[in-house]
C-alpha cells in the first residue's frame, strides 16, 4: 500500500473513533460540547502522538534492533510525560476536566495514573499494531519465497522433460537409420512436429487439451514407424475434449513408459490407451505387457518427475493409481481439468 494511502485510512481510522465515542458521550451525558471538545479532541490528540511516536520511532528503532533495555527506558519516559501533560492540560481546563460531578477537584495522584493507565493502552495498542502488520508481511514473503520455489521447481521439472524425451527419441531414429529404414525421413518430420510442439505451444501453464492429445498422438505414430507393422496399440479417446485445459507434457511420461518397458509388437496384447472426458475431469487409463528383458538401467526420471508435477499442479485433485506385476503395468490417473 501507497504511504499517501496508509496516511488517508489512519486518519479516516482516527477521526471515526474520536467522532463515534464524542457521538456516543453526547447521547448518554450532559457533557457540553467544550467537555467533549477537550475530552475527546484534546486527548485524543495526545493519546494519538503517543501511538505514532511508539509506533514509529521506539519499535523500529529500539524493539525492532532488540535494543530492549532502551525501549522500555524509552516508553517508560514517554508514558510519564504523557501523564504531566494530561494532568497540565486538564489544569488549564480545570473547569471542564479536573472538576467532577460532586464539583470538588479530582486531585492529582487520581487523575495521573488514570492518564498512565490510558497511555499504557495506547502503547498496547500500537504493539498489536506492529505486529500484526509484520505477521502479515512475514505471511506474504512466506508466500512469495514458496510460489517461488515451486516456480522454480516446475521449470527444472519441465526442463527435464525435453531432453529426456530427445534421448529417447534419437535412439529410436538412430536404430531405423542404422537398419536404413526407408521411413526414417517420416520419422524425423514426425520428430520435428512434437520438438516445435514443446518448444513453442507448451510455454503457457496450460494448453488446449486437443492439442497436448494431438501431441501424444503424434509421439505414438512416431513409435508406429519406429516398429513399423509390428506395433499394435489401441488408443482411444472419449468425450468432448474442446474448450478443455491441462497441464502440457503431463501424460507423456506415460506412454513412454509403456513403450520402453512394455510389448508393442503382440497382437494378442496391445498397448493400450484410453483417454476419457467427462464433466471438467479426465480419466486416463493405461495397460502394457511388461518386456522381462528390457529393464531400464538410467533411471525412471520420466514417471518420477510427472508424479511430482501432479502433486504441485493439481494438489488434491487428481488420484493415480499404479499397479506393477511382474508381466504387465496398468496405470490409471483421474485427474480435474
Amino acid at each position: 500500500m501507497k504511504k499517501s494511502w496508509q496516511i488517508f485510512w489512519h486518519s479516516f481510522f482516527w477521526i471515526s473513533m474520536i467522532a463515534f465515542f464524542m457521538f456516543i458521550a453526547h447521547n448518554n451525558s450532559k457533557l457540553k460540547t467544550i467537555d467533549l471538545f477537550v475530552t475527546f479532541v484534546g486527548y485524543g490528540a495526545i493519546n494519538i502522538s503517543l501511538f505514532y511516536l511508539n509506533y514509529l520511532i521506539y519499535i523500529p528503532n529500539y524493539l525492532d534492533k532488540k535494543q530492549y533495555g532502551k525501549y522500555i527506558l524509552y516508553v517508560l519516559l514517554a508514558v510519564i510525560g504523557i501523564g504531566f501533560l494530561k494532568y497540565g492540560v486538564g489544569w488549564i481546563f480545570h473547569e471542564y476536566i479536573l472538576t467532577g460531578r460532586n464539583g470538588k477537584t479530582i486531585n492529582f495522584a487520581s487523575y495521573y495514573i488514570s492518564a498512565l493507565f490510558t497511555s499504557i493502552i495506547f502503547i498496547l495498542l500500537s504493539l498489536l499494531l506492529h505486529f500484526t502488520v509484520d505477521w502479515f508481511l512475514n505471511e506474504r514473503i512466506q508466500r512469495d519465497l514458496e510460489n517461488q520455489r515451486l516456480t522454480a521447481e516446475l521449470a527444472l521439472l519441465k526442463s527435464q522433460i525435453n531432453p529426456h524425451f530427445l534421448f529417447n527419441s534419437l535412439n529410436s531414429i538412430y536404430s531405423l537409420a542404422y537398419q536404413r529404414a526407408d521411413n526414417t525421413p517420416d520419422a524425423i518430420l514426425k520428430l520435428s512436429e512434437i520438438m516445435r510442439y514443446m518448444l513453442y505451444e507448451c510455454n503457457d501453464n496450460k494448453v488446449d487439451l486437443a492439442k497436448e492429445l494431438q501431441y501424444l498422438q503424434n509421439f505414438i505414430d512416431l513409435q508406429k514407424i519406429r516398429f513399423g507393422e509390428n506395433c499394435y496399440v489401441d488408443f482411444d479417446v472419449d468425450g468432448i475434449i474442446s474448450k478443455q485445459r491441462i497441464v502440457p507434457l503431463l501424460l507423456i511420461s506415460f506412454i513412454e513408459n509403456a513403450f520402453k518397458h512394455g510389448v508393442a509388437n503382440d497382437p494378442s496384447s496391445p498397448i493400450q490407451l484410453k483417454i476419457t472426458v467427462d464433466d471438467g475431469s479426465l480419466q486416463f487409463y493405461m495397460h502394457n505387457k511388461k518386456h522381462l528383458h528390457n529393464r531400464d538401467t538410467v533411471g525412471g526420471i520420466g514417471l518420477v518427475n510427472v508424479k511430482r508435477r501432479l502433486k504441485l499442479l493439481y494438489p488434491g485433485q487428481y488420484h493415480l493409481n499404479i499397479t506393477d506385476t511382474e508381466y504387465t503395468y496398468t496405470c490409471e490417473l483421474s485427474l480435474v481439468l
